[in-house]
């Protein structure tokens, strides 16, 4: 099977302005991901997060009455201006893992199958079984649930929903990983295996996740944005953002001064 190791795609986001009902809620957004790096979003409730996260793959579109301008540039094109046959493909590269867990109404082994089904990898047989496994093996499941991969996904733990969910995105072989307040559902162990997952799979991927919890980003970010209104106030290396921000409202934040 083919490696997926990241290729040095550029997640660039240029002066995106996105409003809702007339209310803005990102504005003048500039940013740019790194390759193969944890990148924390933070920032007070109703700053902005989720909505740029769900930006990066158009998933903000479900929302009525929304208006964006700016770009989103992946390989040197805009996904903004991307048409809806293109969008399969965007969320292909550019997969989702939902604040909670979402299995599909299926089996174990279904759900890891299905994003490949729906475009056409893996075909044969035998590679759908190789690709499951291998998947399933890479965020830590494999064991668990080798002996029941045919049983509703839904039957298993929260934590190992999670994990499946995990592994339904990659088996896809996605550039970027969206992780929308992925562990805070769960409880400390599987939260923690969920951490060392992201710290581990940086190696082959991109992740940017939203975090309320500032502890989580201390520990595992590369990479941090603080937003506050729809405004990023300061983004860079994380380590010394956090050890020695240079705006006054981040070191406030980072105080705990307002939440």
């Amino acid at each position: 099977m083919e490696d997926n190791t990241i290729k040095n795609v550029p997640l660039i986001v240029e002066n995106l302005n996105l409003s809702i009902e007339g209310n803005k809620i990102l504005k003048n957004v500039n940013l740019t991901f790194p390759n193969n790096k944890i990148s924390c979003i933070i920032g007070p409730s109703g700053c902005g997060k989720t909505t740029l996260l769900k930006s990066l793959n158009r998933l903000h579109e479900t929302t009525d009455n929304l208006d964006v301008d700016g770009r989103i540039m992946l390989d040197g094109k805009d996904i903004i201006k991307a048409g809806d046959s293109e969008l399969i493909e965007l969320r292909r590269r550019i997969g989702l893992v939902p604040q909670r867990p979402c299995p599909l109404p299926m089996s174990i082994y279904e759900n890891v199958a299905y994003g490949c089904r729906i475009h056409g990898m893996h075909r044969r047989r035998k590679e759908m079984a190789q690709t499951v496994e291998k998947y399933l093996i890479e965020v830590g499941l494999w064991d668990e649930v080798k002996d029941r991969l045919h049983s509703p996904a839904n039957r298993l733990s929260i934590g190992q929903q999670q994990r499946l969910c995990l592994a339904r995105s990659l088996a896809v072989e996605p550039d970027f990983i969206l992780a929308d307040e992925a562990t805070s559902a769960l409880d400390p162990i599987s939260s923690k295996k969920i951490e060392d997952l992201f710290v581990t799979l940086k190696e082959k991927y991109s992740i940017i996740m939203v975090t309320h919890t500032l502890s989580q980003a201390l520990r595992i970010a590369d990479h941090a944005v603080f937003l506050y209104l729809g405004e990023v106030i300061e983004t860079g290396d994380a380590k010394e953002m956090f050890s020695n921000p240079k705006q006054e409202l981040t070191r406030k934040y980072l105080q705990g001064l307002f939440s």
